[in-house]
C-alpha cells in the first residue's frame, strides 16, 4: 500500500476563521487534506461568490504548494526520480504499483534515505508514505513532462493484474503526447469499468483525461460532462461544478443548484432539460434513453418544488410530462392532485409510489417512495424505503444521495418517538451533505436537529439550529427547511407553555411560498396548530385548518391521521363529547406508529379526565404518558405530565433514576459532557456537533450545575463511575 500520512496539526496550526459558512469551512478542510495551514490559505483567497458556496472553491494553496515544490528540488535527482515515481503511483489516481515498478527495473532504492533525513517521506514494506499529500503533489508537480511521461509508461506496463485495466488505462492516458481518438476511447471504456465497480472518483479521472485526449470539441464537451456527473457521485461538488462550468449540460447545473444553490433555479433548470432530453434525445451528456433521463430529470424537479414549498410547480411539471407523453413519478402526479384539492387521485398516486420500496434499486425511486409513505402517514415504510436508498446509494458508490436519504428519514425517526438515537445520525448525515457540497441538504437536516432539539428540551440548541436553517434557507428559496425550523420553535413554545407564541408561529405556516409555509410541514403542524389555539382561544383559523387535515386524513385512512384529527375534534370539543373524541383517539393511535403523538394525546386527556372530575383514570393517563415522555427523553413534556399530576394531588416520583446521568442530562448535554470528559476542548466539540463555541460553552455550564460540580476533572470521575 502507497499512501501519504496525516498532516501534522499542532499549536501552530492556523484557525479558519468563525465567520466562515460550515458548509464552506468543512469543505476548505477537505480540499485542504484536514492541513489547516493550507486550509486557511485557501480561506484568505476566497471571493464572495465562494464565501457563500456559490461558486466552487479553489483547487491548490499556490503560496504553500510553491514552498513544497522548492524544498523538493533541493532533493538530488535520483532522490526525486524516486519521489516522482511513488507520486505518479498516487496523484491523483491511487495506482499501487510502486513497488512492482521498482523490482521490474531493479531500481536502487538508497537515495530514498535523503528524503527520509530531510523529513519530505519515508520507506515502508508497502511503499513510500510522503509527509502529507502537498508534498505528494509538489513532488509531481516539479518533475519534468518527459520524466512524468517515462514513470507513467513504466507503472502502466507493471499493472496486469486482474481488475486492474482501469488504472492500466489512466497511465497509458498520462503518458499521452496529444490528442488521440484511440486512448480516449481506450479512457471512456475504462472509466465504465470503473463507474460499475461504483468507484466514481476513478471514473471521473479517466474520463476527463478522456476528453483532454478527444480531438472534437463537441465530444470534449460531452465528456466533461460525464467527468462532473461522476466528481457529483464521488462526492466532489467542488470539482462538479468546475467541470460542469465548462459544458452547457443544463440537467447537472439544475442538480448542482437543487443540493447547493436556488431551488427555484433549479427546478427551471431540470424541467427544462427533461423537455430536451424528451424531445432531442441524446445529445451533450445526454444517455441512450432519453425517455428514462426525462422521467429521472421530472423527479429531480419534484424534488425542487418540494423543497419551494410552491407545489404549483408540480402541476406545471406534470401538465409537461402529459405533453410529452411521458408517465411522471408518482411522486410528481400525487402532489399535483394533492394541490389541486383532488386527495382521492392524490392518494392512489401516492400510494403506487410508496410501494416501489423494494431491495436495491435506484436511490432516487426510493427516496421518492420514503416521500410518498410520509405523505400518508405510513412512517414504516417510510423508514423502509429511505434506509434502502441509501443502502442502494453506498452499494453504487454513491455517497452523495446517502444524506439526502436520511433528510427524510429524520420525519419518520421524529413522529415514531426515537428524538435520541435518530439524532446521531442525522448529525453524521449533516457532515456528509455538508463535505459533498450539498449545503441545501445540510439546512433541512439543520432543520430536522432543531426538531429533534425541540422534543428533547434543549432549547439553545433548537433555537441555533433553527435560525441557521431559516436564514440560509430565506436566501435560497427553501421553504421545506425554513418552515419545519419554524415548525421546531413552535413546538417548543407549546412544550414549554408558550401557547400564544406557539399559535402565531404554527398560523404562520399555513401560508405558501418560500420562507412562510409549506403545504407538507403545514400538514404536520395542524394538530398543534389546534392545540395552541384551543389554549390562546382563537379557533377560528384553526377549526378551518382541521376541516382539510380530516378531509386527508380520511382519504388516505392514516391510523396516525385519523388519531390526531380525533385529538383535534376533542380539543375543539368540551364535556363528554371531548371524551368521547378523545377515546377514539387513542383508540387509532393503537394501529399506528406515532407513540409520542400518543402520549401526547393522553396528556391532553388526562388534563381534560381531571377538569371533569374523572380523578381515577386522570391518574392513570398521565402516568402512562409521563412514562413514555421520560423515556423518549423529552423533559418539558414530562414535567407538564407532573404539573398535572400535582394539580391532582398525586405524590409524583422525582425524575426516573435521580444519580443516573442519562435523566439528569439533556441528550446534546450528556453528548457535550463525555466529549468534555475524553478531553476535548469547546472547539473541538463544536466542530464535531457542527455547532457554535458559545453553544458548548453554555452547555457544559449548564452540565456542571445539573450535576452539582465544577471541573471537568470532576466530570471525567463522575462519568467514569456512571
Amino acid at each position: 500500500m502507497v499512501t501519504s500520512a496525516n498532516p501534522v496539526r499542532g499549536p501552530a496550526q492556523p484557525e479558519l476563521g468563525p465567520s466562515l459558512p460550515e458548509g464552506v469551512r468543512v469543505r476548505i478542510l477537505r480540499t485542504a487534506h484536514g492541513d489547516r495551514r493550507a486550509a486557511a490559505e485557501l480561506a484568505s483567497a476566497l471571493t464572495e461568490r465562494q464565501l457563500t458556496g456559490l461558486d466552487p472553491l479553489p483547487a491548490q494553496p499556490p503560496v504553500l504548494l510553491r514552498a513544497y515544490r522548492q524544498e523538493v528540488r533541493a532533493l538530488p535527482d535520483a532522490t526525486r526520480r524516486l519521489l516522482l515515481l511513488a507520486a505518479a503511483d498516487q496523484y491523483p489516481v491511487d495506482t499501487h504499483a510502486f513497488l512492482r515498478a521498482v523490482t521490474a527495473t531493479r531500481l536502487d532504492t538508497r537515495p530514498l534515505v535523503t528524503a527520509e533525513v530531510a523529513g519530505v517521506a519515508h520507506a515502508t514494506a508497502g511503499g513510500i508514505v510522503f509527509r502529507d499529500p502537498w508534498t505528494r503533489i509538489a513532488a509531481y508537480e516539479t518533475a519534468s513532462v518527459t520524466d512524468r511521461r517515462a514513470v507513467h509508461l513504466l507503472l502502466a506496463r507493471v499493472l496486469r493484474g486482474e481488475g486492474e485495466s482501469p488504472r492500466r488505462s489512466w497511465h497509458r492516458g498520462a503518458a499521452a503526447l496529444g490528442p488521440s481518438r484511440r486512448l480516449a476511447a481506450e479512457l471512456r471504456a475504462a472509466a465504465h469499468t470503473a463507474r460499475t465497480a461504483g468507484d466514481h472518483a476513478l471514473a471521473c479521472a479517466l474520463v476527463e483525461r478522456a476528453a483532454a485526449l478527444s480531438p472534437e470539441p463537441s465530444e470534449r464537451a460531452r465528456l466533461l460532462a460525464r467527468a462532473a456527473a461522476d466528481a457529483w457521485r464521488s462526492g466532489d461538488a467542488d470539482r462538479a461544478r468546475r467541470l460542469v462550468a465548462a459544458t452547457d449540460d443544463d440537467a447537472l447545473g439544475g442538480l448542482l443548484a437543487l443540493r447547493a444553490g436556488n431551488a427555484t433555479d433549479a427546478f427551471d433548470a431540470l424541467l427544462t432539460a427533461a423537455v430536451r432530453y424528451a424531445q432531442d434525445g441524446p445529445g451533450p451528456a445526454r444517455t441512450d434513453h432519453p425517455q428514462h433521463a426525462a422521467v429521472h430529470l421530472l423527479a429531480r424537479a419534484t424534488e425542487a418544488a418540494i423543497y419551494t414549498g410552491d407545489l404549483r410547480r408540480c402541476r406545471e411539471a406534470a401538465a409537461v410530462a402529459d405533453r410529452l407523453g411521458i408517465v411522471p413519478p408518482g411522486t410528481l402526479g400525487g402532489l399535483a392532485a394533492a394541490f389541486e384539492g383532488r386527495y382521492d387521485d392524490a392518494r392512489d398516486l401516492l400510494k403506487a409510489a410508496a410501494g416501489r420500496c423494494g431491495p436495491g434499486g435506484d436511490p432516487t425511486l426510493l427516496i421518492h417512495s420514503g416521500i410518498a409513505a410520509l405523505m400518508l402517514g405510513d412512517h414504516t415504510a417510510a423508514a423502509t424505503a429511505t434506509v434502502r436508498a441509501a443502502a442502494s446509494a453506498r452499494a453504487g458508490g454513491d455517497g452523495v444521495t446517502v444524506p439526502q436519504a436520511m433528510e427524510f428519514r429524520a420525519y419518520a425517526d421524529f413522529w415514531t418517538g426515537r428524538p435520541r438515537a435518530a439524532e446521531a445520525a442525522t448529525l453524521e448525515a449533516l457532515r456528509q451533505a455538508y463535505t459533498t457540497g450539498q449545503d441545501n441538504g445540510a439546512c433541512h437536516l439543520q432543520a430536522a436537529l432543531a426538531m429533534f432539539a425541540a422534543v428533547t428540551g434543549d432549547e439553545d440548541v433548537c433555537r441555533e439550529r433553527a435560525e441557521a436553517a431559516r436564514s440560509y434557507a430565506l436566501a435560497r428559496g427553501l421553504g421545506l427547511p425554513a418552515a419545519l425550523a419554524l415548525f421546531a420553535l413552535a413546538f417548543l413554545d407549546l412544550s414549554t407553555g408558550r401557547f400564544a407564541a406557539s399559535a402565531a408561529r404554527l398560523r404562520a405556516l399555513a401560508g405558501f411560498g418560500p420562507g412562510h409555509g409549506h403545504r407538507a410541514i403545514r400538514h404536520i403542524a395542524t394538530p398543534h396548530y389546534v392545540e395552541a389555539a384551543v389554549r390562546t382561544g382563537d379557533t377560528r383559523v384553526a377549526r378551518a385548518a382541521h376541516a382539510d387535515y380530516d378531509h386527508w386524513a380520511r382519504t388516505v385512512r392514516s391510523p396516525d391521521d385519523l388519531a390526531l384529527s380525533a385529538r383535534c375534534q376533542a380539543l375543539l370539543a368540551s364535556g363528554a363529547e371531548a371524551v368521547e373524541h378523545y377515546r377514539t383517539a387513542l383508540d387509532l393511535h393503537a394501529s399506528g406508529t406515532r407513540d409520542f403523538e400518543r402520549a401526547r394525546t393522553e396528556l391532553l386527556f388526562g388534563g381534560a379526565l381531571r377538569r371533569l372530575r374523572h380523578r381515577t383514570e386522570a391518574r392513570d393517563r398521565l402516568h402512562s404518558a409521563l412514562e413514555a415522555f421520560e423515556h423518549f427523553g423529552s423533559p418539558q413534556c414530562a414535567a407538564a405530565a407532573r404539573t398535572e399530576l400535582r394539580v391532582l394531588g398525586e405524590p409524583v416520583s422525582p425524575v426516573r433514576g435521580a444519580d443516573d446521568l442519562v435523566a439528569r442530562l439533556t441528550a446534546q448535554q450528556l453528548m457535550v459532557a463525555r466529549m468534555a470528559a475524553d478531553g476535548a476542548t469547546n472547539r473541538e466539540i463544536a466542530a464535531r456537533l457542527l455547532l457554535s463555541p458559545r453553544t458548548i460553552d453554555h452547555h457544559l455550564r449548564g452540565v456542571f450545575a445539573r450535576l452539582g460540580i465544577r471541573s471537568r476533572i470532576e466530570l471525567v470521575r463522575l462519568l467514569g463511575e456512571g
